[in-house]
């Protein structure tokens, strides 16, 4: 399952991919077009005064795992068909573009599945208009890319989906940074943000390095469900860490920093500092 943020008229969206389609968190389709301080309310009013939505609601509203402030939770959300029904019980003068905008996501997910290059140009185009130098987006896609294949290397061997990559993926980050994702975002201050896009060159080099070498070790061993590929993931992480700590010890500079893009690009910190790293030997911000 993938979650993502879409953004409506400076409303965040989270969405994920549910057999093929986008699925919408409901709530968050509220609060977008009703500016309600409180959208759970508003959808309990909402039901009440339309009998007919009320009585369908299990058809439209599939409680699916998505990316909260508190971590993953499980929300009620709807696919397109679902949204435009509930649209129909909101008097609000921001329906008419939000359908406009909903289809345009949507028809955008059909045309990725009949082109998956489509995504990846897409891709690097929000990446180009955040601020990112073509150099970090060059390893960002192909991070992207490892980690890919090693999720479809677990998934045929059996791997469930989550919360078994979330755990396999923060044994690989606790052996390749000495810290689980969730720690590693507390290191750097982020809160919601995607942690590898505040990541530097470095950090995304030993990203890929742990996760490559996890795909390759599981491939050799044939490694088999969820314990064995839990061994591999190790493995494939401590050769990441071994190398990070070999050039740290070469530089006497740390690779893991407090670093993030939130306030400034990562192209004008890579300008006005193209061969100095903005943090110190412990991995502070200078």
């Amino acid at each position: 399952m993938e979650e993502k943020l879409v953004v409506f008229q400076d409303k965040k969206i989270r969405r994920t991919l549910h057999k093929g389609e986008w699925w919408f968190a409901i709530v968050d389709v509220i609060a977008a077009l009703t500016d309600s301080v409180d959208p759970a309310g508003y959808i309990k009013d909402m039901r009440r005064r339309d009998a007919e939505l009320s009585k369908g609601w299990g058809q439209i509203a599939t409680p699916l795992s998505v990316v909260t402030p508190g971590g993953k939770q499980r929300i009620n959300c709807a696919n397109t068909e679902g949204i435009f029904r509930i649209i129909q019980s909101i008097p609000s003068p921001k329906a008419e573009p939000f359908k406009r905008w909903l289809a345009k996501v949507g028809y955008e997910r059909v045309q990725e599945i009949e082109d998956p290059e489509l995504a990846t140009a897409r891709t690097r185009e929000l990446y180009r208009a955040k601020g990112y130098s073509e150099a970090w987006i060059e390893k960002r896609m192909r991070g992207i890319a490892v980690r890919a294949e090693l999720t479809e290397e677990w998934k045929q061997r059996g791997v469930g989906e989550a919360p078994e990559y979330a755990i396999l993926t923060a044994e690989i980050s606790k052996a390749a940074f000495g810290m689980t994702p969730t720690e590693y975002k507390e290191f750097k201050g982020l809160e919601r943000e995607n942690l590898r896009d505040h990541m530097t060159d470095l950090e995304l080099i030993f990203s890929m390095l742990g996760e490559a070498a996890t795909t390759e070790i599981a491939r050799k061993q044939d490694a088999k469900g969820f314990p064995e590929n839990k061994v591999a993931a190790r493995k494939g992480g401590k050769i990441a860490g071994d190398a990070r700590e070999k050039l740290e010890i070469e530089t006497g500079e740390k690779v893991a920093t407090q670093e993030n893009y939130l306030t400034e690009p990562e192209s004008l910190k890579r300008q006005r500092n193209p061969l100095q790293p903005p943090f110190d030997k412990v991995g502070r911000k200078r």
